[in-house]
């Protein structure tokens, strides 16, 4: 298990790279206000960064020197490829033939080799484990990993310099590493916080396990349904799952025309331009009050900005 010592040493070593991001006041129609964690102000324009740092900076010369594999449908290839580039250590980043290609880009501009497989997170988990073995790289994990989770969880340790005794904070669920790390960093803390995650509906494979008490998984077709293409992950990971059922409060899923509707309320209201895995938090307090906890401290974690410049166009218009 991560501890927070983990956390805050993860944090000494971010420091100088990765944005220490605010708490942004948003207005809800209501009349409520929630607290924003824009992730998307990071170099590469979601909270990856964080965590693939903490990781590649772990490793030892020799490891270094061997390269490294990672599989993402995106912002973790990015932060993979940031800091490989960073730590000048070559970086194979396994992506799905589905993954926007702004963030195919972006990682390819970052340095990276990209190898490209199907749509199921099987396909690239499989692939990057054949790398590893052929090539003899040293594997960067996206969530399954307790030095991604410590870098991720210096998101919650931000939250709690920055806000008092924080109510409810509400974190996306992917493959569970980003709410590993929040959770942690928050309970540890021995902050009395209800820590909610949020997923999409297509890809609720998180709130199953949590209330089944054991790992779920959702089929390929289902989570390719949906825009929140950072939360596809079929099932969360051993290690995640550990920390998610010892620190997290609940789960709560979102349907696809309210992830849309909080980008453009966070766009109008806020000001934060969140790709639909970001949005699912905002998407929640929106639509979903009566599931969450009363709370005049909400913080909501904005994972990420990085959406296809077609797709946010023709959700701001109402299009999609």
């Amino acid at each position: 298990m991560v501890t927070l010592k983990d956390i805050q040493q993860a944090q000494a070593l971010l420091r100088k790279v990765a944005v220490r991001t605010p708490l942004v006041i948003c207005k809800l129609p209501d009349g409520r206000q929630i607290f924003l964690k824009p992730e998307n102000l990071q170099p590469i324009g979601s909270f990856k960064l964080r965590g693939a740092y903490n990781k590649i900076a772990s490793l030892t010369p020799e490891q270094r020197s061997r390269g490294v594999v990672s599989h993402s449908s995106g912002n973790h290839a990015q932060g993979v490829a940031f800091a490989a580039r960073a730590l000048q250590v070559k970086a194979t980043i396994v992506m799905p033939n589905t993954a926007p290609k702004v963030k195919m880009e972006a990682t390819r501009a970052l340095g990276a080799e990209i190898v490209l497989v199907g749509p199921a997170s099987d396909d690239r988990i499989q692939k990057a484990e054949e790398l590893e073995r052929e090539k003899k790289l040293i594997p960067v994990p996206p969530y399954n990993d307790e030095k991604i989770i410590a870098g991720q969880g210096t998101m919650g340790l931000e939250i709690l310099e920055d806000l008092l005794n924080p109510e409810v904070v509400l974190v996306p669920i992917g493959g569970g590493g980003l709410i590993s790390g929040v959770a942690t960093a928050i309970k540890e803390s021995r902050i009395k916080a209800k820590i909610i995650g949020v997923e999409p509906e297509f890809a609720a494979d998180a709130q199953a396990s949590f209330r089944s008490g054991k790992i779920q998984s959702v089929s390929a077709e289902s989570t390719a349904k949906t825009l929140a293409d950072g939360l596809r992950s079929q099932s969360v990971g051993p290690i995640n799952f550990e920390h998610i059922r010892k620190y997290v409060d609940d789960i709560i899923t979102v349907k696809e025309h309210e992830i849309r509707q909080a980008m453009r309320h966070l766009l109008y209201s806020g000001r934060i331009l969140a790709e639909p895995s970001g949005a699912v938090t905002t998407a929640a307090v929106l639509f979903h009050a009566s599931e969450l906890p009363p709370s005049d401290k909400t913080v909501a974690v904005v994972s990420g900005g990085n959406v296809e410049p077609q797709l946010f166009s023709e959700i701001v218009m109402g299009i999609v």
